[in-house]
């Protein structure tokens, strides 16, 4: 994991954004890429995905018309432990 990829990735607020929900999500399974409230269009929607691909922190599949991104918690945890939970504070103080 490429750390200098990891925090340019997440100098954006709509990438944390997306990394935050899906940490706070209660399951780590897939979440559609559309599923996301981004206020960005679709090409830089999907830029931003590919981005935190990029940097190793999201999985991203492909199905028929759409996409679905998972986050790498694993991998995550391994390399900045303590991350993820900082990401989720940020959200639920931003949505107060």
């Amino acid at each position: 994991m490429d750390l200098g990829k990891v925090f340019a990735a997440l100098s954006d607020d709509s990438r944390r954004r997306v990394v935050a929900e899906l940490a706070d999500a209660p399951t780590d399974g897939e979440r559609p890429c559309g599923s996301f409230d981004l206020p960005v269009g679709k090409a830089t929607r999907t830029h931003h995905f590919r981005v935190l691909r990029e940097a190793g922190l999201i999985d991203q599949r492909h199905h028929g018309n759409g996409s679905a991104v998972s986050l790498r918690r694993d991998t995550i945890e391994r390399h900045l432990p303590g991350l993820l939970p900082l990401l989720v504070r940020e959200l639920h103080e931003r949505e107060d």
